[in-house]
């Protein structure tokens, strides 16, 4: 039995993760789904609190931003983490590309006009097969909603702001779980495959037909892949 933090993705909620907690709790672990990065200003500030407020060792489970978050959680307190699974995510800083794409999202976001930031970016978030679902798009709609401009607005400032990890990669002494999409436009595979050459405990799993939303592209399959690799590590109490 492991004590499990899932982290979610930017502007993302608990319902990212509406099929692994089930089946973590199934298996007997014990969960907790953070809302950190809708308190918070930066990755180092949710991580202090995640910290205060989680008591002991624990396991961290983090999408995107999440993963961005997990691994933040580690260089705080490399003692306390005691296994990291990154899902769909990324150890480096962003690029002036993407810092441009993100300052033109926030000017869109603050003038109120969500939806032309947000629709045209489902097919970067889904896999062709999973964009063709309707329910599965307004899921994904209704999740960015719930969020709302003023969230979608700090976050991205928050993943703006983060520090390069790659450089610290090597000294990660607990094992590492990294997962993406064979798909995923957002954080492609190859950003995954850097973290796992780096990391010295570390297993990849790419998924095929996948994009960038894996717990709900390709639910069965993360499940698969959390329960057997939770199963294989200590337990952190």
């Amino acid at each position: 039995m492991a004590r499990v933090l899932l982290l979610p993705g930017l502007a993302c909620d608990a319902e990212l993760w509406r099929d692994q907690t089930p089946a973590l709790l199934a298996a007997g672990h014990l969960v907790h789904i953070s809302d950190a990065h809708t308190r918070h200003a930066s990755l180092p500030q949710m991580a202090q609190a995640l910290l205060a407020q989680q008591p002991g060792a624990f396991i961290a489970v983090g999408s995107s931003m999440g993963g961005m978050l997990a691994l933040e959680l580690q260089r705080q307190a490399p003692e306390r983490v005691h296994g990291l699974a990154l899902l769909g995510s990324s150890a480096r800083a962003d690029t002036p590309e993407l810092l441009k794409l993100r300052s033109d999202a926030i000017v869109l976001f603050e003038q109120g006009r969500m939806n032309a930031v947000l629709v045209p970016n489902v097919p970067l978030a889904l896999h062709p097969q999973a964009a063709g679902h309707a329910a599965l798009v307004a899921d994904y709609l209704a999740m960015m909603a719930r969020s709302g401009a003023t969230q979608l607005t700090a976050q991205n400032r928050a993943v703006m702001a983060r520090d390069d990890q790659r450089a610290r990669l090597g000294g990660i002494a607990c094992p590492v779980l990294v997962v993406c999409g064979e798909d995923d436009l957002l954080t492609p595979p190859e950003l995954s495959r850097e973290i796992a050459a780096a990391v010295p405990r570390s297993q990849l799993l790419l998924l095929p037909r996948c994009g960038h939303l894996l717990t709900w592209e390709q639910p069965a399959a993360v499940n698969a892949a959390l329960l057997d690799w939770l199963a294989r590590l200590p337990s952190s109490g």
